[in-house]
């Protein structure tokens, strides 16, 4: 669900700097990207999360986040940045999402066993996959997920993601 866009004074205050860690979460809201988003914008956003805002990486922000939450793989995302006449290497993708997903403004989902998905929330969810279309959505229910091993000595669990594979019924 995309959101709207800001107003100039309202992205002023965004990019001032921040007093308290939730403030600093605000400047790196990559769903305030819009198409309207100015590339001054997106080079804050990424500075904030320690990137230097190379005129790829801005122009795969764009791309990325101008549509809203979604799921998508590096190579749609390249294929993508092509059409809209983007000069950028496929492993220039991969090593971008890569860098993104290291600043937490993507998260990864394997699903498959050769092919990584990105998700634009980073929020805590789950997904259902459509396995032969490999489509992706979130699920928009809680999930309980009961009786989980102990983890090993000196480990905690940091995250536990549910993929639910769907089949159209024979």
């Amino acid at each position: 669900m995309a959101r709207a866009g800001v107003s100039l004074a309202e992205t002023a205050n965004r990019i001032a700097e921040p007093d308290t860690v939730a403030e600093a979460s605000k400047v790196t809201d990559t769903t305030m990207i819009t198409a309207t988003t100015h590339d001054f914008e997106i080079e804050a956003q990424l500075r904030r999360v320690g990137l230097r805002p190379t005129r790829q990486r801005v122009a795969l922000v764009r791309q990325a986040f101008g549509k809203g939450d979604r799921h998508f793989s590096a190579e749609a995302l390249h294929a993508e940045a092509l059409a809209a006449k983007i000069d950028i290497s496929l492993a220039t993708v991969y090593n971008t999402l890569h860098h993104f997903t290291d600043a937490g403004l993507l998260r990864v989902l394997s699903v498959e066993g050769a092919k990584t998905y990105f998700d634009t929330n980073t929020s805590d969810h789950h997904h259902f996959f459509v396995e032969g279309s490999n489509h992706i959505f979130d699920i928009d229910a809680p999930v309980t997920v009961d009786n989980l091993p102990e983890p090993p000595e000196g480990m905690e669990i940091a995250h536990v993601d549910v993929v639910i594979r769907l089949r159209p019924k024979a």
